[in-house]
């Protein structure tokens, strides 16, 4: 994706799957990503209940972040 832009947090992967779901059901391209927010928790080691960020389009971070926050 071109300029690509962190949208949310969300705090496991399981979560972040729903999120992206819910956008690619309005056709907003998008993934997630580990982040740094929890570092030192587990010594380093990302697990499925780590944070994740959602990641999509500059162009549609607007209506994502609407989405998401709704």
């Amino acid at each position: 994706m071109d300029d690509e832009v962190g949208v949310t947090v969300v705090g496991s992967e399981p979560e972040a799957q729903l999120a992206c779901q819910l956008l690619r059901t309005e056709n907003i391209p998008c993934y997630f990503r580990p982040t740094s927010f929890a570092a030192g928790a587990g010594d380093g080691l990302v697990s499925l209940g780590s944070p994740r960020e959602i990641v999509v389009r500059a162009a549609d971070a607007r209506r994502a972040r609407e989405l998401l926050l709704d």
